[in-house]
């Protein structure tokens, strides 16, 4: 053509065949994704099969939250035209929740660990545990923005790297110990300092629902767990 554009046709098999290949890059990337943390996951104990199937109830539980209980607050109600309303207040009320892929099944895996783990290291884990845990916490509630309309947002990385580097050092390098005390700092650490410290915050911050452990926590909780796992 005159203005140097070139145009190409490609026949049916080739678009079937693009078509595929695209397909197949959707599915394999994904699937080498939750492989190789289904490996990491192992290494705390758990058979491939059983890593996986962890991973895959964390991911599809982070859509499902559980009510547990009801804040209340009087606001202030104002007419359009600036005037009072009849009674001046009507009720606010913020559902707290529970997250299941975030929360529940995080700490039933951690709770899990520590029991299994107690038997082959020994009581003395408890100790580098404890402290784990405080100090995730007390990070994580420092660091943990309230958002005031939107809720609690959790930095995505710190955390976890907190509660690797208390498994490092309180359990006394890589191994089982190590990564268990990861684990449990990471998961019970996170959601206690960023969560449920601030739910007295909570009221103040104008939201219908709080998750603990859903949005703006889940993928902080999930990060730890994987962090924890490299170390084990």
């Amino acid at each position: 053509m005159g203005d140097g554009i070139r145009f190409y046709s490609a026949g049916g098999w080739t678009v079937v065949g693009i078509i595929l290949l695209v397909c197949l890059v959707v599915i394999i990337i994904p699937l080498l994704f939750l492989g190789f943390i289904g490996a990491a996951f192992a290494r705390l104990g758990f058979s491939w099969i059983e890593a996986v199937a962890a991973i895959l109830l964390m991911l599809l539980g982070s859509a499902i939250n559980i009510p547990v209980w009801k804040i209340r607050r009087e606001v202030v109600r104002i007419e359009h035209d600036g005037e009072w309303g009849a009674d001046g207040y009507e009720p606010w009320e913020t559902v707290i929740s529970l997250n299941l892929g975030g929360a529940v099944i995080p700490v039933v895996i951690a709770v899990y660990l520590l029991f299994m783990s107690t038997g082959s290291i020994g009581m003395s884990m408890g100790v580098p545990v404890i402290v784990g845990v405080c100090l995730v916490a007390a990070l994580s509630y420092v660091a943990t923005r309230r958002v005031e309309g939107v809720g609690l947002r959790v930095p995505l990385f710190m955390p976890g790297l907190a509660a690797l580097l208390c498994g490092l050092v309180f359990a006394g390098g890589i191994g089982l110990a190590a990564g268990v005390t990861a684990f449990v700092a990471g998961t019970i650490g996170t959601l206690l300092g960023a969560n449920i410290a601030n739910l007295p915050k909570v009221r103040e911050l104008g939201v219908a629902g709080f998750s603990i452990g859903g949005a703006g926590t889940f993928g902080a909780v999930f990060i730890g767990c994987i962090l924890s796992a490299l170390i084990a």
